[in-house]
């Protein structure tokens, strides 16, 4: 195992117990199955499939990002089915209500004692996974609907709070091309999706393997993997692996160096970046670290895993300005050239000679 592969058992970060790293394991082969199972329908996309999960067993939610007919809705009730989970689609439409997402109160009469009473008409958001499909076309004032459930995981109607359900999954998508008559989500609001997920044409060998399923008579039946009560224990679970000082800083050093106007940011940054990423972009860099590490049957959190998490983490965090746009760069763009410039190892941030500088000199013990 490398310098950059260690880490330590104990401290702030937690302990994996026998049992959670039997549970570790456990989730290494479902996470093995999950991909099995939705392969039955989902034609390639093994990058979105993991982005998924590592969403998933990190409690937060995902905007995924693509062109209409890349399979988008079919993959998240896919997922749903593999997980065992409920799961409801909202289409986002301009007319579309908070009312109609939250849901609303009735006036009932009691039969028995002819008494009128208002009766909660729950909404769509009850459930497990929600696919909020085409976000952005509906106005700021439903897009806010959604912010208390994502964020207190609760919704407020006439006066009560409704918890809810546990686990709780908002899987948003967006179509990049088509911005007439749509509603962009704040920065504000972007902020509160732990994941950015690109969406990408499927490969030739894909298509060609996509159009023959799609035209053919069988339909595959997809098997559940886990239940709710098994992904609640493996959310635990991602929150106590362990991660080294260093790994942390270097995820925090990806988020610090984002933010024009603060020292050390590398030029590229000042010239192209209008707004960086907050504190939330470095929490959810370590947390998604834990759970690929998990994922892949790891117990430990290298900086590789913050690597590959640090695009769809940073790329609605990092907002390029109009020099940028106007030479076509993207913050895919920035993020990777921030991935070439930092020092990954922690031999290698110590020695120097790569700016800028990862770690402070009493960190190396």
């Amino acid at each position: 195992m490398s310098q950059d592969e260690t880490t330590h058992a104990g401290g702030p970060q937690g302990e994996l117990s026998g049992s959670d790293l039997e549970a570790v394991k456990h989730l290494n082969e479902g996470y093995q199955t999950i991909r099995r199972q939705m392969a039955k329908v989902i034609v390639g996309q093994e990058r979105v499939v993991e982005e998924l999960l590592v969403t998933v067993f990190c409690r937060g939610h995902c905007l995924m990002v693509g062109v209409p007919g890349l399979a988008k809705t079919l993959m998240v009730s896919t997922l749903a089915q593999c997980l065992n989970l409920s799961f409801h689609r909202i289409q986002f439409t301009p007319d579309l209500m908070p009312s109609d997402i939250t849901g609303t109160e009735v006036i009932q009469e009691n039969k028995t004692t002819g008494e009128r009473e208002l009766r909660f008409i729950s909404g769509p958001i009850f459930a497990n996974v929600i696919l909020a499909d085409e976000i952005n076309r509906t106005p700021p004032k439903t897009q806010a609907a959604l912010l208390e459930a994502m964020q207190e995981r609760q919704v407020t109607t006439g006066g009560q709070r409704r918890p809810m359900f546990d686990p709780f999954f908002v899987l948003a998508t967006q179509n990049p091309i088509e911005q007439e008559g749509t509603y962009p989500l704040p920065e504000a609001q972007l902020d509160r999706f732990m994941f950015n997920i690109l969406v990408d044409y499927p490969s030739e060998d894909e298509e060609f393997d996509i159009v023959r399923r799609t035209t053919a008579v069988e339909t595959p039946q997809v098997e559940p993997v886990i239940d709710g009560q098994g992904i609640l224990r493996l959310q635990e679970i991602v929150r106590r692996v362990p991660v080294a000082d260093h790994v942390v800083r270097y995820a925090m050093t990806l988020a610090r160096l984002t933010r024009v106007g603060k020292t050390d940011v590398p030029p590229f940054v000042s010239d192209y970046v209008a707004w960086g990423a907050g504190p939330r972009a470095s929490q959810y860099l370590v947390l998604a670290g834990k759970a690929r590490a998990i994922l892949h049957g790891r117990y430990y959190v290298s900086t590789d895993d913050i690597r590959q998490v640090a695009y769809p983490v940073l790329r609605h965090r990092v907002i390029t300005n109009f020099n940028a746009e106007a030479e076509g760069i993207k913050s895919d763009d920035i993020v990777r050239q921030l991935i070439e410039v930092i020092p990954s190892g922690e031999s290698e941030a110590l020695s120097g000679g790569r700016v800028p500088q990862v770690f402070r000199p009493q960190d190396a013990g």
